[in-house]
């Protein structure tokens, strides 16, 4: 990724501190949920949604638009999210003085929308994620706005990659490491970030099954572009793996799998009820998959997983979830 020097890792990192929130990374063996998991295995989870606006996305949203050139942060900023990035630029952009304009599907949930708006972003709704991507480059254009994108820019990457570094400081013992993906710029970043420190230690990524880009983008060696997006985790449903990202993270990400959303529901009820947190699907992809699909690979093993997001309402939960 053009502008992505791991090197420059520590730079970043204390241009953050004060502002952004180390969250905790929480040891499961004696937790509720312990008997559950892989036999003989430790699992370790970052608690990310803890972090400002209810998910990682700050990290890197902030230092977007901190990096701003003085004439750019007159005419703002502007982006697509299905909820989280959207909260994370609305979020920062306020803390810093700057006008947002943030294009969001029609389907997400209410209280993300009403979210960007209380932090006073100008929120323009579309038919969907597809849609909304390509809304952004004509009100950009038209406006003049910085594209802050949520997963292919070099902003993001070292977001991530502030996350990862955090973790792997605090859990240096991990052999293996489970990350939810959307477009892939989370796990490129954290991944870079983990392997400088531990480069021993296997990177697994999660998509949903109705949102594979990157897992698709792996297995043909190039960025891979889906029709539609089908899963409940709309945080990780991008309609596209990008060039930038796509490489970064086949650099540093040693394999991507797929869970359906039923896994993730399940899971979400698992957190809710043995680990007292109110997660939305994509927080429950990482647990989920060592719960389940990943099981046998992790018995034995000290692992790592991520609750990245919380950004989701009470109804969205119960309708996710009734039916289990």
């Amino acid at each position: 990724m053009q502008g992505f020097d791991i090197q420059q890792l520590d730079e970043v990192r204390q241009s953050l501190t004060g502002r952004i929130i180390r969250t905790p990374v929480l040891p499961l063996r004696g937790s509720k949920i312990a008997a559950l998991l892989p036999e003989d295995s430790e699992l370790f989870m970052k608690l990310e949604l803890f972090q400002h606006t209810g998910s990682f996305k700050a990290r890197g949203a902030l230092l977007g638009v901190d990096w701003l050139e003085a004439e750019q942060a007159k005419s703002g900023v502007a982006t697509f999210s299905g909820g989280n990035h959207a909260l994370a630029v609305s979020w920062a952009s306020q803390h810093c003085g700057v006008s947002a304009k943030v294009i969001m599907p029609k389907t997400a949930d209410p209280l993300r929308i009403r979210g960007c708006q209380d932090l006073s972003a100008d929120v323009v709704l579309a038919e969907d994620i597809a849609a909304a991507a390509a809304l952004l480059d004509e009100v950009a254009i038209k406006e003049g706005r910085k594209i802050l994108h949520p997963f292919n820019d070099v902003n993001m990457a070292f977001g991530a990659a502030t996350c990862g570094a955090e973790f792997i400081e605090d859990a240096p013992q991990l052999e293996i490491v489970v990350l939810p993906v959307g477009g892939g710029g989370m796990i490129a970043g954290m991944a870079a970030a983990i392997k400088q420190v531990s480069p021993d230690t296997k990177i697994i990524g999660v998509e949903p099954q109705g949102a594979n880009s990157l897992h698709r983008s792996f297995a043909s060696g190039r960025p891979e572009a889906l029709t539609s997006v089908q899963t409940i985790a709309d945080s990780l449903g991008a309609p596209s793996a990008l060039r930038e990202s796509f490489e970064l993270a086949r650099a540093h990400v040693d394999e991507v799998i797929t869970i359906d959303d039923q896994i993730m529901a399940e899971t979400m009820l698992q957190m809710r009820d043995r680990l007292n947190l109110f997660v939305e699907p994509a927080c429950a992809a990482s647990l989920g998959a060592a719960l389940g699909p990943l099981r046998a690979e992790l018995c034995g093993k000290k692992v790592g997983v991520l609750a990245c997001g919380s950004n989701i309402s009470a109804d969205r939960f119960h309708h996710y979830t009734a039916a289990l």
